[in-house]
């Protein structure tokens, strides 16, 4: 590889990680995904594709530019509410904008998982997360793999297993899970894994997060969906402050 080449693999690499804001002791780490047309998307080998275009223009003559766009509820960055696997939930619209603002905003811990395996009770059980930690990120090998830079979907990625969640459900005081890939769950536990995690609907799901160059550790987390009255999920901005 080359000199100029690998100023542009560099270069790649440092505007796709998360973006960090402010200096010395007050810092803003962005850990939100840019939604652009090569974001992968769940099950798909081409990605999100185009999204998003100018229905008036001021090169056309319009006193303004305006865009409409249109995208999935589990795009990019994104949490999920209960009614996206309970049709109960749904019907009585359990919806995005019922999730608690005070459990998407507050401490969180980032952990880093074993890169071997996927997220089992007895992975939970070696992280030793303490009673009274209410929002952990999990940093897994989707981030090492920059999955959520890769437009063909990988169903090979981390996630957790059903009883790794079922363990986090009965052994901690975790109500805010998140995690560096378009699944909380591993690929062929997605029903009983989101099910074990939204039925109580005290736990919010959040998907596809930044991690690159998070490091391990205590931070505090503000993760604001749209208020969507029916939407069964949504994207977010996502930040760390340390």
């Amino acid at each position: 590889m080359n000199n100029n080449n690998k100023l542009l693999l560099l270069f790649c690499i440092l505007s796709s990680s998360a973006v960090v804001y402010g200096d010395g002791n007050a810092k803003i780490f962005d850990i939100t995904h840019k939604i652009t047309s090569q974001l992968p998307t769940f099950d798909s080998k081409k990605g999100l594709g185009h999204f998003i275009w100018l229905v008036s223009s001021i090169k056309n003559g319009s006193m303004a530019n305006i865009s409409e766009f249109k995208l999935g509820t589990h795009t990019g960055t994104h949490v999920d509410a209960p009614s996206h696997f309970f049709q109960k939930y749904y019907e009585e619209e359990f919806d995005v904008s019922t999730l608690s603002l005070q459990t998407l905003t507050g401490p969180v811990l980032v952990v880093d998982v074993p890169r071997n395996k996927n997220i089992t009770a007895e992975v939970m059980k070696s992280l030793n997360i303490p009673r009274g930690v209410h929002r952990v990120l999990f940093r897994t090998l989707n981030t090492d793999r920059r999955l959520m830079h890769r437009r063909e979907f990988a169903s090979d990625f981390t996630g957790f297993k059903k009883d790794g969640a079922q363990w986090l459900v009965d052994n901690t005081d975790i109500k805010l899970v998140g995690i560096d890939y378009l699944s909380i769950s591993a690929y062929v536990d997605a029903a009983p894994t989101h099910h074990i995690f939204l039925k109580s609907r005290e736990i919010v799901i959040v998907e596809g997060l930044n991690l690159d160059e998070i490091k391990p550790g205590k931070y505090t987390v503000h993760c604001l969906p749209l208020r969507m009255v029916g939407a069964d999920g949504c994207p977010t901005r996502c930040i760390l402050t340390a």
